[in-house]
Order: C-alpha cells, then sequence, then structure tokens
C-alpha cells in the first residue's frame, strides 16, 4: 500500500518521509519541488522486539508501509497557482493521505501563504481534493446522459455517481456517504480522491511539543473530529536530532519530554492501525517476520500472503496468542498450558497471532 504525504510547500513533508524511510531526499527553503520520493518504512511493534529476543533468529524483519512524499500543492480554485495537476494525478496513485500541516515558526522559511493557519491548510488541500473528484463526477454524469444508448449498467451507475454528486455539491467527501459494500466496490475503479483514508500530522517546533500549543489548534482539533480525520503531533526537526543520538541518549531525551516513543514511530503505526491492517507472526531460528494483512482474513487466506503454495495446500494452522508467549516465555510453557491451538482453514487471523501453517502440494 502507499500512503500519500501531502500538503503546502514548506511543511516538513520530506522531513518527514526521510524521517520514516531512512531516505535522503533533499529538503530546503524552496517551495518549486515537483520531484515525488517513494520510501518504505518500518513498522515499530515492541512484539517483534520480545520475539526476535526469545528466539534470536539470524534475521529480524517489521511489517512494512510505502511513502509516497509528494511535492507541496501549488494549484488553487482561483488559478493564482499552478501545478494542481501533477500533485492530483500522484494523490490518485496512493491508497491513503497523510496531511502534514505546518504550526512551527521560521523566519528564514516563510509559510507559502504568509500565515501559520495549519487548519485553514488543511481546508485549502481537502477542497483541492473534493473539487477534483467533483469535475469527475460531473463529467462522467454528463457522458452517460448525452450518450447515444443508456445500458442497465449505465443507469445503475448514474443512478450512483448522482449520489455522489449531491455530497460533494454539498462539501462532503465520499467516504462519509452512506453505501453498500456492493456500491463501495463499484466506484474503486474510480480512485476518488475523498474516499481514501485521511490522517493528519500536525509539525510543531520544540516549544510548541513541550507546551502542546500551537496557532489555531482548538480549530484544527475541532476540523479534524468534524471529518473523522485522526490527528497527531510531531516535531520533525526535533525527530531528525533525536535520529542522530545514540540509543542510550534518545532514551534519556525521550524522557525529558515526556516520550515512550517518537512521534515518527506514532505516525507509523497509527497509518498501519487507520488501514485497517494487522500483522500475524512466524518465528523461529532463520527468521521472525510480521506479515501485512487486513483485518477479517481466514487462516487459509492469510497462508496465501506467505506462499500462494501454503494457501492452495493449506492443512491447518498452528496457533498461539502473542500474549501467552510473553506471559509464560517459551513455546514449551504455552502448550504446557494448553494454549497452543490447531485451527482449520476459516478461523479468522486475529492481530499478534503466531502462526505456523501446515500444509501439502
Amino acid at each position: 500500500m502507499k500512503i500519500g504525504l501531502i500538503g503546502l510547500p514548506l511543511t516538513g513533508k520530506t522531513t518527514c518521509f526521510n524521517l520514516l524511510t531512512s531516505a535522503k531526499a533533499l529538503t530546503g527553503n524552496y517551495s518549486g519541488k515537483t520531484e515525488t520520493n517513494l520510501g518504505v518504512s518500518q513498522v515499530p511493534d515492541k512484539r517483534i522486539d520480545f520475539l526476535s529476543g526469545l528466539f534470536q533468529p539470524k534475521k529480524t524483519s517489521y511489517a512494512q508501509i510505502e511513502f509516497v512524499d509528494i511535492a507541496g500543492l501549488t494549484a488553487s480554485r482561483e488559478g493564482q497557482k499552478s501545478g494542481a495537476g501533477k500533485f492530483l494525478n500522484d494523490v490518485r496513485n496512493c491508497d491513503a493521505l497523510v496531511h502534514v500541516l505546518r504550526a512551527f515558526g521560521n523566519p528564514e522559511v516563510v509559510h507559502v501563504t504568509g500565515a501559520l493557519n495549519p487548519a485553514k491548510d488543511l481546508e485549502a488541500v481537502e477542497m483541492e481534493l473534493l473539487f477534483a473528484d467533483f469535475e469527475l463526477v460531473d463529467k462522467r454524469i454528463e457522458r452517460i446522459k448525452t450518450g447515444k444508448k443508456i445500458t442497465k449498467e449505465n443507469q445503475e451507475e448514474l443512478v450512483l455517481l448522482e449520489k455522489c454528486y449531491q455530497a460533494l455539491e454539498a462539501g462532503s467527501f465520499i467516504s462519509d456517504v452512506e453505501l453498500s459494500d456492493e456500491e463501495r466496490i463499484s466506484l474503486r475503479n474510480y480512485s476518488f480522491l475523498t474516499d481514501k483514508p485521511r490522517l493528519a500530522v500536525v509539525n510543531l517546533d520544540d516549544g510548541q511539543l513541550r507546551n502542546k500549543t500551537y496557532p489555531h489548534s482548538e480549530e484544527l482539533s475541532q476540523s479534524c473530529r468534524e471529518k473523522n480525520i485522526p490527528l497527531l503531533e510531531i516535531s520533525a526537526q526535533m525527530e531528525l536530532e533525536i535520529s542522530e543520538l545514540d540509543e542510550e541518549d534518545k532514551r534519556i531525551f525521550m524522557a525529558d519530554l515526556g516520550l515512550e516513543e517518537t512521534g515518527i514511530e506514532l505516525l507509523a503505526r497509527n497509518v498501519y492501525s487507520h488501514l485497517g491492517l494487522i500483522s500475524f507472526f512466524t518465528v523461529g531460528e532463520d527468521e521472525v517476520k510480521a506479515w501485512t494483512i487486513k483485518a477479517g482474513l481466514n487462516a487459509r487466506e492469510a497462508a496465501g500472503k506467505i506462499h500462494s503454495d501454503i494457501e492452495r495446500g493449506f492443512i491447518r494452522a498452528e496457533v498461539v496468542k502473542y500474549e501467552d508467549i510473553a506471559a509464560y516465555g517459551s513455546m514449551t510453557k504455552v502448550k504446557e498450558k494448553g494454549l497452543f491451538k490447531l485451527e482449520g482453514k476459516e478461523y479468522i487471523i486475529v492481530d499478534g497471532d503466531i502462526v505456523h501453517f501446515r500444509f501439502n502440494v
């Protein structure tokens, strides 16, 4: 899955991207960037840390997310700027979006609008997404209505599109429209921008993070609540300083701030969970690995994420709960307690399950 980092120029998107992916993409005080950066981020997971310490594998593999650093939005409906086309195309290719909003002040890096207002910036980008979908729906409706022949499929599509049109015209996102599962599936081919899951990250300076206050914070919080957008607070500059420390100094520094994990780690985990993703684990001397699946998959479907042969020849799944092995400290003791389970193909995998698949092909 691709997660797009979006926002206005000079908000700290690329710095966040570098911190998430350990990339070294160019950052600086310029708003003319047009390139898109791609990178992969590991999802921090203390369960993997524990299992790796327990089994001492040759290799440890965390769950991963692909992040896309999209050039800042430099277009508006008033036509005062340019470049919306590429921005919208890059966004359309993502599965979910993270708004990076600026609250930090820096006289050497002037905000593109001249004033710090993350709530207003969020609204500007959200409106750009909404207008793009509105135009797409409007054109498709017009194309169907002016066609020489309207088929039954066209008629069904028209009813659905007009429902979306009404919502967008009223300022609502397609993700907020009440649709059946079948209707949601029918809309997938459109890759609507306003149907993608969103999170918001407000980028603070050191003082703002410590004091838990920044310009228009209440307005932003209210807007995110109304839009059902999770809101996280980080300081990209501080995160950059933390990333350069050794582990002991990092621990002391974070303790001084009252932090148990960095904001970047928190962002990665929240993106993962917000997408409805869970992890199951495979363990052994060779590798301890987190496998990413959508919540609700059964054992046979989950086996297919490892290899199609395992799904095809599925016999059973041997399942241990992470909580049990963490409590008793070894697989042997878990088995002694009768907590080692044999499950069939319809068993629904739960986040944190440690699974060994038996199969025959």
